[in-house]
């Protein structure tokens, strides 16, 4: 089932088409991402989502029917820009949040109680949110955006300003939002977080779509067809392999065409090859969004 599914959606500000006819349905209980270069049309997209701002034209469907208000209390939306008030306690804040999406006080004060000692921020409960590091600010935006328990959790650049320990700790509290069966949109510019969070992408250039799929189908469309292995010494000439790139003990090994990575492996080990590890070649999905954007734009040009 799609949770959110939009239907050739454009949206014009003056002469700027910031979004022209874009297409895409985020399934339920998976994690999606939004990508694109600066000004490429995210913000419009996910303020058009949120109902913030209207379509010029287009259709935008929640739960299969357009989005009511009632909805609009089962979505949640973490801004790049930190939207804390400054001067309130932690446990205020947040509790304020869940209980302007019509949570009752005391499931309000509890669950904020419980994603605070979920981000190990417990002790943080009394503190006034301008007494916080911008990485603990950032955990406590996090917080607001679950601790009201959504369907669909939209998230613009949630991991900035976290260290490696908080940004494990952040990622996996997501995982387990995910596993819940809650639907979360992911815009970032960090691919590695999309390679690793996310199921599926869309990712758009000056208000169009380039990109559109599962993750792990787009990676192995742009990947090479190559087996990345670490083994013994690999013999010179194989009828199975077109080449061969060593690089100290990895070795890249090219089939001929039409030769499947299996064949290969087994004449490796006919052969007597020892392999340690192995692995197909990927190329890194930073790589795929430069490569997808430049084309994107020598087409434009063109």
């Amino acid at each position: 089932m799609n949770k959110i599914a939009l239907e050739n959606v454009r949206k014009q500000f003056d002469s700027k088409v910031a979004v022209a006819g874009v297409s895409f349905d985020v399934p339920q209980g998976k994690v999606f991402g939004l990508l694109g270069p600066n000004g490429a049309g995210k913000t419009t997209l996910i303020r058009m989502i949120l109902d913030i701002i209207k379509p010029d034209s287009g259709t935008i469907l929640y739960n299969g029917r357009q989005l009511t208000s009632e909805d609009k209390d089962r979505i949640t939306y973490l801004p790049e820009e930190r939207g804390l008030y400054k001067k309130e306690r932690v446990r205020d804040l947040l509790a304020y949040f869940a209980q302007l999406k019509g949570m009752s006080a005391l499931e309000a004060r509890r669950r904020t109680a419980l994603y605070l000692a979920k981000l190990e921020m417990s002790d943080a409960l009394d503190r006034k949110v301008e007494e916080l590091s911008k990485g603990n600010q950032q955990k406590i935006q996090i917080a607001a955006a679950l601790v009201s328990d959504p369907e669909v959790i939209v998230l613009d650049e949630p991991f900035v300003g976290l260290d490696p320990l908080n940004l494990r700790l952040s990622k996996g509290i997501l995982s387990e939002e995910r596993k819940a069966g809650k639907t979360i949109l992911l815009s970032t510019h960090q691919m590695n977080q999309v390679e690793e969070l996310c199921d599926s992408l869309f990712m758009l250039n000056q208000g169009v779509r380039v990109l559109y799929g599962a993750v792990s189908e787009i990676m192995d469309r742009y990947s090479e067809p190559a087996l990345l292995l670490e083994c013994s010494p690999i013999p010179e000439e194989m009828p199975e392999t077109d080449r061969i790139v060593r690089d100290g003990m990895t070795q890249k090994v090219y089939p001929k065409p039409g030769v499947s990575h299996t064949a290969v492996l087994k004449a490796l080990i006919d052969r007597g090859v020892q392999i340690d590890s192995l692995q197909k070649a990927t190329t890194p999905l930073e790589e795929i969004f430069i490569r997808v954007v430049r084309e994107s734009r020598k087409e434009a040009q063109s």
